[in-house]
């Protein structure tokens, strides 16, 4: 095709859009806050996609070292790959508290139009910092490339610009959501959400020292990767869980807020003092040994609350609900974070256990599961119930049509995880056995676990459950595009007992 077509087709393309749009933004059955919601959750689904596809890329590079060798190497993919993560269930989460926001507080949303052109800006700055880790990640590390290309750091490796960008976000998403509050009325949800916002714009700010230390710089660290991930969203999860079990099944404000205020006492008193449990290796005292482990056992207690939680909610109220793909994700989520962060985390947390499994595929096990069951799972239940609202709150219960795929994506998504939790801990079990105990952490230790034919088989494994993921991520997305169209049944509006608002 000439260049004259390939424009012509472009203009087609974006005109469509920008119809698309336009019908979008004139839903009547949308508020504003859901409209800006709905935003960040198409965001988050491409990236879902996104971080499959590069989460297989360096699976298959396990199995063959040389595929797309110097073309997309598999220190590329990974960082895709895990940074996709983050950012997806980052888009997730402010998605959902945009979607609640409004319904919680009583009054339109507070600088909306802020908040919508933070969403711009901030989709426009994750597009081009993935395009520089596609196209330019070659050459050496200087003070240059932390500000421009990657700030190096496992997990956050955006550069700095985009570090200052995401606090810059999440100072306007904690305007918007605190001055919507303050305009409208408070609840104990309003009160922890405010709170942990805080937190989580200003965690984040802990991984921008820049120290010549390495076990300094892994300290702060440590700081986001378990206190902003694992403390401020658990809580944000918790608030978002709360509000999403009232809707579903017409849990009484009283009995959601007093587990979230339980859940944040667990969750801050354990998560700061189990950090320990990450200082280990890095040259800090040794009381943390102590200290350490003992707060990681007591980690999963809020996660088992949630579990309990659930099966109480959901078993007084006989499942009467009419969203059954969203209730369906929130009993997943209720049980994959108390397998994942709970039990698969507790697994190695103490010093005697991590001392040989640190930095092994059992820590990609943990992870994978972990961010899954506590993160994933909840997000997708708000696409199902933004999907419901979009369509003008049609029934999306029992004798759905098409309600096949719903099904089907949630099984396949929850055992393709579970295989590659598993697959992944067997490969974990291998490295553990060979390199550390056998070679005692030699780097001829190192190469022969990895060329290992019970570690090679594992990662065999892996790649079929991460297959199948990705076909119930794929019918996923095919479902969120189709669920409720033609449906002309009422969903039933479920009453919430309001017996107790502060």
């Amino acid at each position: 095709m000439t260049l004259q077509t390939y424009q012509e087709k472009a203009a087609v393309c974006w005109a469509g859009c920008k119809q698309r749009h336009a019908v979008f933004m004139a839903n009547p059955h949308l508020s504003g806050g859901q409209k800006l919601a709905v935003h960040y959750f198409t965001v988050a689904m491409v990236l879902f996609m996104a971080q499959l596809l590069f989460g297989l890329l360096a699976g298959l590079q396990f199995i063959f070292p040389s595929f797309l060798y110097e073309i997309l190497d598999f220190n590329v993919n990974r960082m895709v790959h895990i940074n996709a993560m983050v950012v997806w269930m980052l888009y997730g989460f402010i998605g959902s508290v945009y979607w609640f926001l409004e319904d919680e507080s009583g009054v339109p949303i507070v600088g909306l139009k802020w908040g919508q052109l933070a969403f711009w800006v901030l989709t426009g700055a994750v597009t081009l910092v993935v395009l520089v880790y596609l196209l330019i990640q070659f050459g050496a590390g200087n003070d240059t490339s932390l500000w421009l290309i990657n700030e190096g750091r496992e997990y956050i490796e955006a550069p700095r610009w985009a570090d200052i960008g995401i606090v810059v976000v999440m100072l306007i998403f904690f305007y918007n959501v605190a001055a919507t509050f303050a305009a409208g009325k408070w609840s104990g949800i309003a009160g922890v959400l405010t709170l942990d916002l805080v937190a989580l714009a200003g965690l984040y700010t802990a991984g921008m020292f820049y120290v010549t230390n390495i076990s300094v710089d892994q300290y702060w660290w440590w700081w986001v990767i378990h206190l902003w991930v694992e403390a401020t969203w658990e809580v944000l999860v918790g608030c978002i869980m709360a509000w999403s079990l009232m809707k579903l099944l017409g849990v009484r404000r009283k009995v959601v807020q007093t587990w979230l205020y339980i859940e944040v006492a667990l969750m801050f008193g354990s998560g700061i003092l189990g950090l320990g449990h990450h200082y280990f290796w890095i040259g800090t005292p040794e009381y943390w040994f102590t200290i350490g482990g003992f707060f990681s056992a007591l980690e999963p207690i809020p996660l088992v609350a949630m579990v309990v939680h659930s099966i109480y909610d959901a078993g007084a109220h006989r499942f009467k609900n009419s969203n059954h793909p969203a209730l369906a994700w929130i009993i997943a989520h209720a049980f994959g974070n108390f397998l994942g962060a709970g039990v698969w985390g507790f697994m190695h947390t103490l010093p005697q256990i991590n001392l040989y499994t640190h930095g092994t595929q059992w820590s990609a096990s943990h992870g994978h599961l972990a961010f899954f069951g506590a993160y994933a799972t909840i997000n997708i239940a708000f696409f199902y119930l933004a999907a419901q609202q979009a369509r003008g709150n049609v029934w999306m219960g029992g004798d759905l049509v098409n309600g096949w795929r719903w099904k089907a994506a949630c099984v396949l998504l929850n055992l393709g995880v579970m295989g590659m939790t598993v697959a992944l801990l067997i490969a974990g079990y291998e490295q553990s056995f060979i390199e550390r105990a056998v070679e005692g952490s030699t780097w001829a230790g190192y190469f022969a676990a990895q060329n290992h034919p019970w570690f090679m088989q594992a990662m065999i494994w892996r790649m079929v459950f991460g297959l199948m993921t990705a076909v119930g991520g794929g019918l996923l997305f095919w479902d969120l595009l189709e669920i409720g169209k033609g449906e002309e049944r009422q969903a039933a509006v479920i009453a919430v007992e309001e017996s107790v608002v502060q």
